[in-house]
């Protein structure tokens, strides 16, 4: 299709025969996604006083000195991550990126709905999420759990990768707007329950909604965002991603700044595409208040989805090898079970 553009599954796949993209250990079956790739947790995580950048110069490694690390924890045998608290794991996948390709991260769904806080840091980085043209290293996650404690392990993935040849390329728009009124007698959003337990994330389907959310019923088109509040809601749009394009999600006005919209952002190809179950879909939205109590309004446009081209058609485009999120409306994370 195009010598520019977010790279397709085949040539990740061939990025990964060529050890551009290194793994600790094999890459396992679905971890290569229809135009990202899946970034699995190490054996280590460090509890860290705060965030950080290593800045121009300096690795990561560098920072992770005892003013920074507070302790050191072994995940080989699984190990809570804390409420509220800051880690910074090594990831199982490095880079050794050709000229021309540059990566970007983004957590993952699940990992968004969860109301897991992630970036990814590489060595030299003066901003988050990004892997320059051409960059060489490792690559760390920092993760806080916002509302939920979580039980990790090696392997477990919580942050994905996006490949681009060229630079950015933004193009089309589409406004993304909540729905508030929703359908039948359900429910229209969910609220998440404070000091509700532990998720563990090997548990996918495994876990009492009921003991983590509280439903939001339906009413007059208006939920009042409490501030530090985490909701899961749902675009009053279907979202369609044709299989040439890719698609991340954005704030429409920042400058609003009372919520956020979106935690995780990348919508694969094939998401909403009718010819392969996804007919219907919705955007699911992580909204978290700030710091005043603010009204949203049924139909209120609370984010915009940025397409950009794709290098070549995915071979196996989102929800032909199986989904969690194809054709969904309001849902929660895979690791609920239905409700």
């Amino acid at each position: 299709m195009t010598e520019t553009g977010i790279l397709n599954d085949r040539r990740l796949r061939s990025l990964i025969a060529s050890d551009a993209i290194r793994g600790l250990s094999p890459f396992e079956e679905g971890q290569v996604q229809p135009a990202s790739v899946d970034l699995r947790l190490g054996t280590t995580a460090y509890r860290l006083r705060a965030s950080f950048l290593p800045g121009t110069g300096h690795t990561v490694r560098d920072r992770l000195d005892s003013d920074v690390v507070m302790h050191r924890l072994d995940l080989s045998e699984g190990a809570v991550l804390e409420t509220g608290c800051v880690y910074l794991a090594p990831l199982q996948e490095s880079l050794k990126l050709p000229a021309g390709i540059s990566a970007a991260m983004n957590p993952k769904s699940s990992t968004g709905r969860l109301d897991v806080f992630t970036r990814v840091i590489a060595d030299h980085a003066a901003a988050f999420d990004q892997a320059p043209e051409g960059y060489e290293g490792p690559l760390y996650v920092e993760i806080c759990p916002r509302t939920f404690s979580i039980l990790a392990r090696p392997g477990d993935r919580l942050v994905q990768a996006r490949l681009r040849a060229g630079g950015r390329q933004p193009g089309r728009e589409l406004t993304v707007s909540v729905d508030l009124k929703g359908k039948g007698s359900g429910p229209i959003g969910f609220r998440a329950r404070r000091h509700a337990g532990l998720i563990d994330l090997k548990r996918v389907g495994g876990h009492d909604p009921s003991i983590f959310w509280e439903p939001i019923p339906a009413g007059d088109g208006r939920l009042v965002l409490d501030p530090g509040e985490f909701y899961i809601l749902a675009s009053r749009e279907a979202v369609e991603i044709p299989l040439g394009e890719a698609a991340e999600m954005a704030p429409i006005a920042p400058e609003i700044g009372e919520f956020r919209a979106h935690y995780a952002g990348f919508f694969d190809p094939g998401f909403g595409v009718e010819s392969i179950g996804g007919k219907g879909g919705r955007a699911v939205l992580e909204v978290r208040g700030h710091d005043v109590p603010f009204i949203l309004e049924h139909g209120q446009p609370v984010a915009k989805l940025v397409f950009e081209p794709m290098t070549d058609l995915p071979e196996r485009p989102y929800g032909t090898a199986g989904s969690h999120y194809q054709a969904q409306h309001l849902k929660l994370a895979k690791h609920f079970a239905p409700i």
